[in-house]
């Protein structure tokens, strides 16, 4: 799939929800010699989740960086909430990172010395606010801790700092939720208590999210997964599944990338001819976020490759 044919695919994907959250036009990050972005276009629809993947270099967390404001592109656009960045001075694109954009990390970046609750109210005391405590209470409650409010750092879990963090991150209402390697530094288990949140928050509160990973597992949370290679967008899976993720990132590292095509819904267990090259039908049964949530089912088409099957449930 070439750059441009990416756009239009990602711009159809956006479309979906009739708005762009975050938009990227011919995006390019060069530090000396070396090109870290090369002419990136995509959209990110506003309420969905997006995961970004790639091998090592490929210019991920160099997209976030650009796309959240944290980075100044070499050349290019960047649309944030309908605001563009470009010609903002460094106080307004500060002012416009800690009203409209949302950070998770994998480091959870908490005070040690503050409370829970007083880590999630930080980022209203530091924009000149006054925090209710009626507010923290329930951005800790989004994330299930309201009941830790009054515990420090040291006294939480990871899964449960991590869940503070992102609560913090939730505390101004942003237009958009970026995570870097959200759950890198978490179990097995807590990465899905995790991962559960963050497809519930899209689910629920259609919350725009885009997540940096390199674990399958994670990025088959999302609705989309794009894939960098060299800095510039190889191909993308809608609706993905651990297992065609999987067979994306061994293809890419491979260096013989297989493109996900979209096409007609299919039905679990249809496979296809398998072999290289052949054609395959993957079926997926989306998640149920938390006990509330919605279960889909969808699938498409896989060009070059075999049929997969698979999904999580949360």
């Amino acid at each position: 799939m070439t750059t441009t044919e990416a756009a239009e695919s990602t711009a159809t994907e956006a479309g979906e929800t009739g708005f762009a959250a975050v938009r990227v036009r011919g995006l390019r990050r060069s530090y000396g010699e070396v090109v870290a972005l090369d002419g990136v276009d995509l959209d990110f629809g506003a309420g969905t989740f997006t995961a970004v993947m790639g091998p090592s270099g490929s210019g991920k967390s160099t997209l976030l960086q650009c796309a959240a404001g944290l980075d100044r592109p070499s050349d290019g656009t960047v649309r944030v909430d309908g605001v563009e960045l470009a010609g903002l001075s460094e106080r307004r694109l500060t002012l416009l990172r800690r009203e409209r954009i949302g950070f998770v990390f994998q480091a959870f970046n908490l005070l040690p010395s503050l409370t829970a609750a007083q880590n999630v109210a930080l980022p209203l005391r530091l924009a000149g606010r006054r925090p209710s405590r009626g507010a923290v209470r329930q951005a800790l409650a989004r994330v299930g801790l309201a009941e830790r409010a009054g515990h420090r750092p040291a006294q939480l879990s990871g899964g449960q700092q991590q869940r503070v963090a992102l609560a913090r991150a939730l505390i101004t209402r942003p237009a958009v939720l970026f995570g870097d390697e959200p759950t890198g530094a978490l179990d097995t288990t807590t990465s899905r208590e995790v991962l559960c949140l963050l497809r519930e928050l899209v689910d629920r509160e259609g919350q725009t999210t885009v997540m940096v990973t390199h674990d399958p597992v994670a990025a088959s949370y999302a609705d989309r997964v794009v894939f960098l290679v060299d800095g510039r967008v190889s191909g993308e899976l809608v609706r993905p599944s651990v297992e065609g993720v999987a067979a994306c990132m061994a293809g890419l590292e491979g260096a013989a990338v297989a493109v996900p095509a979209e096409g007609t819904a299919g039905t679990a267990g249809t496979a296809g001819t398998g072999g290289t090259g052949g054609t395959g039908g993957t079926a997926r049964t989306a998640r149920t976020a938390g006990t509330a949530g919605r279960t889909r089912t969808a699938g498409r088409t896989w060009t070059g490759g075999n049929g997969i099957t698979g999904g999580v449930t949360c």
